[in-house]
């Protein structure tokens, strides 16, 4: 337990699984001295159409976070397997069940996983993907990641491809790693779009390199730069934004507790950032990887107030746990269709997303709020939710 920290825990199993409603106090969040809460509580589910499939590229199936964007009175989610398909609908829960195959302008080596989307001003739509190559070791099905970016003027059922923006350090690939998937790369990442529009930023996993150089890591891009985006990525490495997307060093914010490529692996990813209007802070939440086969061994949280800042992510705590070995990307969509929230954006209240379903509510506590304002303890009669799907 961290020095000056003082942490209370209360678990309710509810679906078989296990519910970790958090309290924390800490002297430091970047200097601003107040770490929020949450509560979990059980909901009727959400579930996207092909997440109860094994099948690639079906319609629905969730292999990564889901971006969502507003266009009207509209609401579209993009789910991805190696591709992705779009779904449309009023609100979050009433997404339409015809999905529709979203098509790309040129082809490539390996799947692209569609992971985050921003709409702009005028209307445009940009996009970003994780791609994995084939055939980067020979005789096996390792691969190592990519990060491209993408842009859509029809709400996107058609992409035009804009090029790669992030990849891992030239070098030799981890051909004797035991991970089941990767041999190094960047990929596993969100993005958002800071509050003054000044940059987007990249919340990246990394695989590449020694233990030092892997965890999550974080990028940026001027905003001015998302028309032509190739090149003017820049790498969060030692304290400055110096190193290029592509090729570039990282200093992870995260960094792995034992490497992604021994047998007991031990390391975050995948983070899902959004900002929060209730907190007022970004938060992101993470996977963690327990062993090189990617068991996951719970879902985490983190806070900073200055996206900007990379130092100033407050410790990663564990919020739910007692899940399946593939249940992975944690992600929130809001809930207020007046606010136009998105897996981007949330307030107190949102839906809580793993590999495509939803089972829970999120609650996210200020230290400010008053009793009155705060829910009971999840298991408390009053926030009891009969979870129908596990």
């Amino acid at each position: 337990m961290e020095k000056g920290l003082r942490f209370s825990k209360l678990l309710t199993l509810i679906g078989g699984v296990m519910i970790c409603p958090t309290s924390w106090t800490t002297g430091e969040l970047g200097g601003h001295g107040d770490i929020p809460s949450v509560v979990l509580r059980g909901a009727p589910p959400i579930v996207f159409r092909g997440a109860n499939s094994r099948a690639p590229q079906h319609p629905g199936d969730t292999d990564c976070n889901s971006p969502a964007h507003w266009d009207g009175e509209t609401l579209y989610v993009f789910n991805s397997a190696g591709h992705p398909w779009r779904s449309a609908g009023p609100d979050l829960f009433h997404l339409e069940k015809s999905y529709l195959r979203a098509e790309y302008n040129n082809k490539v080596n390996g799947g692209r996983w569609i992971e985050s989307t921003w709409k702009d001003d005028d209307g445009t739509l940009y996009g970003w993907y994780h791609n994995e190559p084939a055939g980067l070791v020979p005789g096996t099905n390792l691969t190592a990641p990519r990060i491209g970016a993408l842009r859509s003027t029809d709400n996107g059922a058609s992409w035009q491809d804009l090029g790669i923006v992030l990849e891992a350090p030239a070098g030799p690939l981890r051909a004797d790693t035991v991970n089941h998937y990767f041999a190094g790369g960047n990929g596993d990442f969100s993005v958002i779009l800071d509050l003054r529009k000044g940059y987007f930023y990249f919340f990246i996993s990394t695989y590449a390199g020694d233990a030092r150089s892997q965890g999550v890591a974080v990028a940026r891009m001027r905003y001015a730069d998302r028309r032509k985006p190739v090149g003017k990525v820049w790498k969060w490495h030692k304290g400055e934004w110096k190193e290029p997307g592509i090729g570039g060093r990282v200093t992870p914010i995260f960094p792995v507790n034992v490497d992604w490529h021994r047998k007991d692996a031990d390391a975050f990813w995948g983070p899902s950032v959004h900002w929060n209007t209730h907190l007022k802070q970004y938060v992101i939440l993470l996977n963690r990887a327990k062993d090189s086969d990617w068991t996951q061994e719970g879902i985490y949280i983190t806070f900073n107030r200055d996206v900007g800042n990379p130092t100033a992510w407050t410790t990663p705590k564990r919020i739910l746990d007692g899940l399946r070995p593939n249940e992975w990307y944690p992600q929130v969509i809001g809930l207020s269709k007046a606010s136009r929230e998105t897996d981007k954006l949330a307030g107190r209240a949102a839906r809580l997303f793993v590999r495509g379903r939803s089972r829970w509510e999120i609650l996210f506590v200020r230290p400010s709020d008053s009793p009155k304002a705060q829910p009971g303890a999840v298991g408390s009669r009053d926030n009891e939710a009969p979870v129908v799907e596990r």
